[in-house]
């Protein structure tokens, strides 16, 4: 049965999801870079031309900042996108908790009615059970 509101445990395993994609990413972007200075120097060492080392240094460093902007943008609407996600998990839990402390609220008035009710039925008796559990904590804390 699917949830239509994630879990924090589904919240946690997509962002570490996201991480090892966005890793593995730069890896693959680290890698060819890698190969393309390789390439590079191999071309230097066959053409000492200066002018194709300039152009060459420019177009890997302009591939490198594409690349960085790149990741960065991904990174960014991930992060938005799970911090929407936590957020509604949030309030999804705040309404539910909220539900709950009012049924709870509601339970303790109705019983507190009762006990009173009780009370004003059987006065004496109310007075002696009172009188009992007085007795039974005076002799517990007594004996600490």
């Amino acid at each position: 049965m699917a949830q239509s509101n994630p879990s924090a445990e589904q919240l946690r395993r997509d962002a570490e999801s996201a991480a090892r994609e966005a890793r593995d990413d730069l890896r693959d972007g680290a890698r060819k870079i890698a190969d393309d200075v390789r390439d590079t120097a191999r071309d230097l060492a066959d053409n000492s031309g200066t002018d194709k080392l300039r152009q060459r240094g420019s177009e890997l460093a302009e591939n490198a900042l594409e690349t960085g902007r790149h990741y960065a943008d991904q990174a960014r609407e991930k992060g938005e996108e799970y911090a929407e996600r936590a957020r509604a998990e949030a309030d999804r839990l705040y309404a539910k908790g909220q539900r709950t402390a009012d049924e709870v609220a509601h339970y303790a008035e109705d019983r507190y009615d009762e006990l009173s009710e009780m009370v004003r039925r059987n006065p004496a008796q109310s007075l002696g059970i009172a009188a009992g559990v007085g007795f039974l904590v005076g002799l517990i804390l007594a004996r600490r």
